[in-house]
Parts: structure tokens; sequence; C-alpha cells
């Protein structure tokens, strides 16, 4: 038994690679393979960034993940929720992962189909420099319904719906300056305001933090060219 020798597979399998074909025959099919899949990583990192429009990609239906498939209002209340935009990839100034471009490649493949159309979702400062907060990639179906074809990057923090609250609406805009208000009041000495610590004198300090607070917000919102979350979603300009 001490004769017989370990089978080393490694060594079986180039064994056998060299009976069917030659190093060179096997070095030109591989850069072939290379080659055509830099091409294809090219032209789609073209259509990402300077992508066609349209509203529809025929996709074989049975070959559809339905976890995958989102109508366009049920992005623009998510959009809306937690303050992210819905835009064309020509858009975003973010990089598209090697991961992402093979999932398109496959997806292609699958369908037999060349997707066009591309549309991102994420936070507004994705679409302005680089960030690493997680962009969904869809691509259109028809009839306002988008396919997801990867995700990337980090979660969104599980507190951003709430933070985002006050630019929902004007509403919960006016019940934060009103909150904000109350603490600052309640934190100011009021013998320095008035000379008793009445709740007249509170309310009367209350009115001029209240009108001191709004007029930040307001001249913040108008400086800088802020908008509420449904004004924006789907807006491309760079002030919204």
């Amino acid at each position: 038994m001490a004769l017989l020798k370990n089978v080393n597979i490694v060594s079986r399998l180039q064994h056998h690679r060299e009976r069917t074909i030659s190093s060179e025959q096997l070095l030109h099919e591989v850069n072939t393979i290379l080659n055509n899949s830099h091409e294809k990583d090219r032209k789609l990192h073209q259509l990402l960034t300077q992508p066609v429009d349209t509203n529809e990609n025929k996709f074989v239906f049975d070959l559809l993940e339905t976890d995958h498939i989102f109508h366009i209002d049920h992005i623009k209340k998510i959009c809306i929720d937690y303050r992210l935009r819905f835009l064309s990839t020509r858009y975003f100034k973010g990089e598209f992962p090697q991961s992402t471009l093979n999932k398109i490649k496959l997806l292609e493949d699958l369908h037999d189909i060349d997707i066009k159309g591309y549309k991102i979702v994420a936070p507004s400062k994705l679409f302005k420099l680089e960030n690493a907060d997680d962009p969904l990639l869809l691509a259109p179906i028809g009839n306002g319904y988008y396919y997801l074809i990867d995700k990337w990057g980090n979660d969104l923090h599980p507190l951003r719906k709430y933070l985002m609250l006050p630019f929902k609406n004007l509403g919960n805009l006016i019940i934060l300056i009103i909150c904000l208000s109350l603490l600052i009041t309640s934190l100011l000495p009021m013998k320095l305001f008035t000379s008793g610590n009445n709740s007249f004198g509170f309310w009367l300090l209350f009115m001029f933090v209240f009108k001191m607070t709004g007029s930040i917000v307001i001249f913040y919102g108008f400086a800088l060219g802020k908008n509420f979350n449904h004004a924006i979603w789907n807006s491309k300009y760079f002030n919204a």
C-alpha cells in the first residue's frame, strides 16, 4: 500500500486539459471571453450613465421575481417617507459595483433583452457627490411598474424616516417649530425677560421664541432652496 501515491486532483485536471486543448488555444479562448466581458461592462456603464429613456422592457413575465416588482406609487411613498429621490441613472454620481453589472448581464441573458431606462432610488446627496447610502437600481416593466435589479451600499439609518418627518409637509414642520420653541422657552430664565414667573409671561416669551425659530427655519429653507419631500422625490434639480 505504501507504493500507492495519493491522487493530486489539480495535476489530474491539468493532465486532462492538456489532452483536450493546447495552451495557445486555451489562452486565446480565455482572452476572448475576458474581452467580451469587458466590452459588455463598457456598454452597460454607458447605458447606466447615458440611459435610453423608455417606460418598458420586454421581460419574460414567468421569470420575474414577485418580490422585486414595485409600482411607481410604492416607490413614491418610500421616497417621500425617507426623503429619497427617484431619478434616471444619468444623474447618479456614485459608482456602480461590479456585482451590479454582473446581475444586469445575468438578467439580460435570462430574458434575452437589452435593458434600458434605468432609474435609481437614493438620498438626494448621492446625486451630487459620492456616498455610501443604500441605492436601489430599477428598470421599467410597463404601466408604472418597475423591477428591482440590485441594491448595494449600507442600509438607511433606522431613525431616518422619523428624522425626515419635518420635511414631509408644512404641518409637520410647524409642529417641530412649536416643540423647539417650547423647549427653548422652558430652558430660558424667566427673570431675565419678565418681572414675574407667571403663565402669561411664559406664553409671551414663547411667542417671541416661536417667531424667532420660525424665521430661522424659513430663512434656512429659502437660502438653500429646500422643499418638502413630495415636491423633490422625482425632481432632477439641484436646489430642490
